[in-house]
């Protein structure tokens, strides 16, 4: 018997007993979308995870520090290596050397260094702030709500976090957003902001007096140290954030092109120490810089953890956020399983309602199989013949039941306000398939039952 003609049959026989047939695909749609969305909510809890993750430090950062040991912070020499206050730095060799390291994206050096902001009345304390390469600028793909990053050869140019205005207050008062919950009013992107590097100075001139410009008391002291130069330093942008209270890694930071940082620098402090940076036993600083840390992105999430290890065994410092994703990865499993446990059992209802419909269906056509086995049809065609009609009552739910998922996933999104619920288009495929093989399971044993039918009892059978 030709394919089509068995699928003709088994449509004919389905369409004939409408009520059975619909009520027996109701249950599979029911079963198929309770999995589809079970599943759903522990993907789309486990991309809220690592989205809250990637926020706080990233996927695939890893972030490298120096060696400890080799000069103190109070400058006494210790064991390693033998008062070298290079010892352990960090440096364009060692950048090279991570860079080179397999499954290693992205290997930038940064560079903090401390300054104070100025815009009108409103002032910051000594700020951190960053300096990256620019390919490891371009890695963390911002969003901006103005500008954007600088570009290559541009002169020093700052990016400000999202919420990086809370940080100023009014220099006279010393009052800002958190006593007064009014945000200083600086259009970091149009109003000139000037930028003190030598801090040192800043705090020594604020101490002595010298207030015309930092807001302090003139009759302070009598001692009269000349106020640090204050530079101007453009905004290439304003990273993206959602009001006041939308905190992100970068939120509170101030960062640029580590190349025009370094240039910047040099020039303010020309031949001085530049703070933060090791100075030779005369006291005159070493001609190259070196670097706070390293940010190093991996290819993947899953070789973060050999990239880490391998920085390790250089001899640095490695920190990453690879533990909390894998916790992450196995609570998700975990809440998968369980989730898709639950809607397990309402497939298993519609397997059993599959089964009984199709034992129906051989009873009420007894005399059918009988009079196609007297005129000689095959004994498997008759086995495909059920089989075929349990697989459309399968794909049939399958296919609803995906499109009932789809709906109510919209549904549960709208309420949430987020994607709660997350169902890739292989969630949809293994639902179908799923369907298919669970009315190909459940049809099985009464196809068997039909073709062991005797012929002569079926035929005798009212």
């Amino acid at each position: 018997m030709r394919f089509s003609d068995l699928l003709r049959m088994s449509t004919s026989s389905l369409v004939k007993r409408k009520l059975r047939t619909i009520l027996t695909i109701l249950g599979v749609v029911i079963g198929i979308a309770s999995i589809v969305v079970m599943v759903s909510l522990g993907l789309g809890l486990n991309q809220q995870s690592m989205e809250m993750i990637e926020q706080y430090g990233g996927l695939t950062t890893i972030t490298v520090t120096e060696q400890y040991g080799g000069y103190s912070d109070s400058g006494s020499d210790m064991a390693l290596g033998n008062g070298d206050p290079t010892f352990g730095k960090i440096t364009d060799a060692t950048v090279e050397a991570v860079k080179a390291l397999e499954h290693v994206k992205v290997a930038s050096p940064v560079l903090n260094f401390q300054c104070v902001l100025r815009s009108g009345p409103y002032v910051s304390e000594p700020y951190a702030a960053y300096g990256y390469s620019l390919e490891g600028l371009r890695s963390m793909n911002w969003k901006f709500s103005a500008g954007g990053l600088p570009e290559e050869g541009d002169e020093l140019k700052f990016i400000y976090g999202n919420l990086i205005q809370q940080e100023f207050t009014n220099a006279s008062t010393g009052a800002g957003y958190y006593e007064t919950g009014v945000l200083p009013e600086i259009d970091f992107m149009e109003s000139p902001v000037f930028t003190i590097f030598d801090t040192e100075a800043y705090h020594a001139s604020k101490s002595s007096g010298n207030s015309e410009d930092f807001g302090g008391d003139a009759t302070a002291s009598a001692e009269n140290k000349t106020p640090p130069r204050k530079y101007m330093i453009h905004a290439a942008g304003i990273l993206y954030g959602e009001g006041q209270d939308d905190y992100r890694d970068y939120s509170f930071g101030v960062y640029c092109d580590i190349e025009a940082l370094q240039k910047t620098l040099q020039k303010v402090f020309r031949n001085k120490p530049i703070p933060g940076q090791p100075v030779k036993k005369n006291g005159s600083p070493y001609r190259n810089l070196f670097y706070s840390q390293i940010y190093v992105r991996a290819d993947s999430v899953d070789n973060m953890e050999e990239v880490q290890d391998a920085i390790t065994a250089m001899g640095y410092n490695a920190y990453s956020n690879f533990e909390w994703i894998e916790e992450t990865r196995e609570q998700s499993r975990s809440q998968q399983a369980m989730l898709g446990g639950i809607g397990a059992v309402s497939l298993l209802v519609a397997a059993i309602g599959i089964a009984n419909t199709m034992m129906m269906s051989i009873y009420e056509r007894t005399r059918e199989i009988g009079v196609m086995k007297v005129l000689g049809c095959d004994l498997k065609d008759i086995r495909r013949l059920f089989l075929l009609e349990a697989t459309l009552i399968g794909a049939f739910g399958g296919l609803l039941g995906d499109v009932l998922s789809l709906a109510a996933s919209h549904i549960i999104n709208a309420v949430t306000e987020t994607t709660t619920s997350l169902i890739p288009l292989w969630l949809y495929a293994v639902g179908f398939a799923f369907a298919i093989v669970v009315g190909v399971i459940a049809g099985y044993f009464p196809s068997k039952r039909a073709m062991q039918l005797s012929p002569l009892a079926a035929i005798r059978n009212e």
